[in-house]
């Protein structure tokens, strides 16, 4: 059932192989072929701008009030890319092996190897774009490194890069918005998938200013709505971030992969109290040039500066001395958490860690570390009213990414024929871990590079298919589906919020299903979530009615989280080993570093929706390794 449609021949050969034998689509044939993309970010527009620049008619679908205001704008650090500017070493090879390992040997190769391989066009694509990377002082694109890798191979504007490429994408998108070929909605949530004969056919939505259910055919839909952190409440992602698109999109027969693989950012800003409603990141450029410590006595509450050099623990220098750092972000999250469990914690809730540049602005001077870092140092100050060039920055894990998703082949298509998944949303190219400013990359690459080839070879087969409208007694069903959920809601009427449930089941994810986790801990949390869930929908409280009303919009992405909550739980117990941000407490080695079992997990899980409340049905694409060998993953 699951088939990947690799291309044949060598790994280096595979994509050239694909874009040579896709079919294609007469451009007057284009203009007959409509295509949905839910998402504005960098996947979402990118892929939207590319589409409708070769000729079909695009619906750009987003519930932010503009594009620009999608989650990738948020991004700080940088973007991968194999140019080898540094002459220190890189190629596509190398970028790939890296990846590989970087996520625990749990991907494709194909994939990752694709990915390596565009790397360098996009860096291309964006400054003709107009992208303003930062520069070297004889005008070359400057470079700096990211956890997990011994090159230089990160592009970057000081640390807005994921905005500056949003913008870059957006002003394409909106040059195809002015020309007729894309109509943009803002405002507007997917609520529900509708499949005819199989195929994706168009969806349902919600205009979220009127209240007004709405329904919309195409010929292919393509979801570049992210990943699904914020199950945990708690998360450097937005509050509207939400996993409703593709969790409907899963109810209607697409597989879901890699479900537990949740990365926790290591560098975010800890958590202060109770009140938060979410955390703030910090980028990983950071740990360039900053040093992580803690007290090296437990229970230790001087500050910072009164801690003399010799009682102070550099743990992931000390443990990982190759990489330092600029450990992988699974390694870092895991090994600030063991230091804080043991009492080194610092800060007014002892749940964080040391961050500090006194070092380096010895060595380098205060402005040098202002020309790097100065609007991350201006958010610190901003947030905390603290000066990092004087003390050091406090930081703590944070959940950040899914590698999680979708299941998606090749061509990135689901297991629904015509549901393309782009980007966070798809599982494709991280495995269990994914490398920083991977994500930027990983979302540009799909809609610029390979959308606009793998959606065209499936639309040539549909220009002889009947054309659907919105008519369809599909979208009839679909739309009884999305007024009966919202209805009950609103009739529920009992005392707690949607963000009461939200906060109950991040904690309980957190602590179940969070940076570690176990067998017990793991069937505790599905006991919990299952009655959390029951109570969830006894005793809800939505006011208001079903025009505007953020509350009812929050219920139905809540709603969704309880039964992804459940998922996520039942992939991580049913994977007996540990890897990469998986890490199963009962499967580690001596000295505490993840323990992989390749004799019975090296595949990619594929769950199956099977009805309300019914477990779902597990299947298994094996990976096949011809390219790298399976090692144990070191940066020691």
């Amino acid at each position: 059932m699951l088939d990947s449609k690799i291309p044949d021949g060598p790994l280096a050969d595979k994509w050239d192989n694909y874009k040579e034998h896709v079919k294609l689509v007469n451009p007057g044939n284009r203009k007959k072929l409509d295509v949905i993309v839910v998402g504005t970010g960098l996947a979402g527009a990118s892929c939207a701008a590319s589409l409708a620049e070769l000729g079909y008619n695009v619906k750009s679908f987003c519930f932010q009030d503009s594009p620009r205001r999608a989650h990738s704008v948020a991004a700080q650090g940088g973007v991968n890319a194999a140019k080898n500017y540094k002459n220190d070493g890189d190629s596509v090879f190398r970028m790939f092996s890296d990846t590989i390992k970087g996520g625990d040997f749990r991907s494709r190769e194909a994939n990752v190897y694709r990915l390596a391989e565009c790397s360098a066009n996009l860096i291309d694509q964006a400054v003709a774009q107009g992208v303003p990377f930062a520069r070297e002082y004889g005008g070359y694109l400057n470079n700096r490194s990211f956890g997990g890798v011994q090159v230089s191979r990160t592009f970057y504007a000081r640390g807005q890069t994921g905005q500056q490429l949003l913008l870059g994408a957006y002003q394409a998108l909106m040059r195809q918005v002015g020309s007729g070929k894309v109509k943009a909605y803002t405002r507007h949530e997917m609520l529900e998938l509708v499949v005819i004969d199989g195929k994706a056919k168009g969806i349902i939505t919600r205009d979220l200013v009127t209240g007004e259910i709405e329904r919309h055919a195409a010929n292919a839909v393509v979801l570049g709505t992210g990943g699904y952190g914020k199950v945990y409440y708690l998360s450097t992602l937005a509050m509207g971030c939400n996993s409703s698109a593709i969790w409907r999109a899963h109810k209607k027969g697409a597989y879901m992969s890699g479900v537990s693989w949740i990365q926790f950012h290591p560098t975010c800003l800890p958590q202060s109290g109770e009140h938060q409603s979410k955390l703030t990141l910090m980028s990983e450029s950071l740990r360039n040039d900053g040093r992580i410590w803690v007290p090296l006595k437990p229970h230790d509450d001087r500050k910072a500066i009164d801690i003399p050099e010799a009682e102070r623990d550099y743990y992931l220098e000390r443990r990982y001395p190759t990489f330092g750092n600029l450990a992988p972000r699974d390694i870092a999250s895991r090994a600030a958490k063991e230091r804080i469990d043991a009492g080194c914690g610092v800060g007014v809730m002892k749940n964080a860690v040391f961050l500090d540049f006194s070092k380096a602005i010895k060595e380098q001077g205060q402005e040098k570390i202002k020309e790097k870092y100065s609007n991350l140092f201006k958010i610190y100050d901003k947030i905390n009213a603290v000066n990092a060039y004087e003390e050091p920055m406090l930081i703590s894990p944070a959940a950040h990414f899914t590698m999680g998703g979708l299941w998606v082949d090749y061509e990135l298509m689901t297991t629904i024929p015509g549901l393309f998944a782009l980007g966070e949303a798809n599982f494709a190219d991280h495995g269990a871990n994914r490398l920083g400013a991977n994500s930027l990359l990983q979302a540009s690459v799909d809609g610029y590079f390979i959308a606009p080839y793998s959606i065209p070879n499936y639309l040539a087969g549909e220009l002889k298919a009947e054309k659907i409208t919105t008519d369809h007694p599909a979208f009839a069903e679909a739309e009884k589906t999305v007024r009966e959920q919202l209805r009950n809601f609103l009739t529920i009427n009992g005392r707690l919020s949607a963000d009461h449930f939200h906060k109950k089941l991040g904690q309980l994810l957190y602590n179940g299903c969070g940076l570690a986790r176990s067998k017990e801990s793991l069937t505790k949390t599905i006991a919990e979530i299952t009655a959390l869930r029951t109570q969830f929908y006894q005793d809800l409280k939505i006011t208001g009615d079903e025009k505007v009303n953020s509350e009812l919009e929050k219920a139905g992405r809540v709603a969704d989280y309880f039964d992804l909550g459940l998922l996520m739980c039942d992939d991580a117990l049913s994977r007996e080993e540990s890897c990469g941000a998986h890490f199963r407490e009962e499967y580690q080695t001596p000295d505490g570093e993840a323990l992989r079992n390749d004799k019975d997990y090296c595949y990619v899980s594929a769950w199956e929706w099977k009805g309300e409340l019914e477990p779902h049905e597990l299947h298994k694409e094996p990976l096949v390794f011809e390219n790298v060998s399976l090692t144990v993953r070191s940066y020691k």
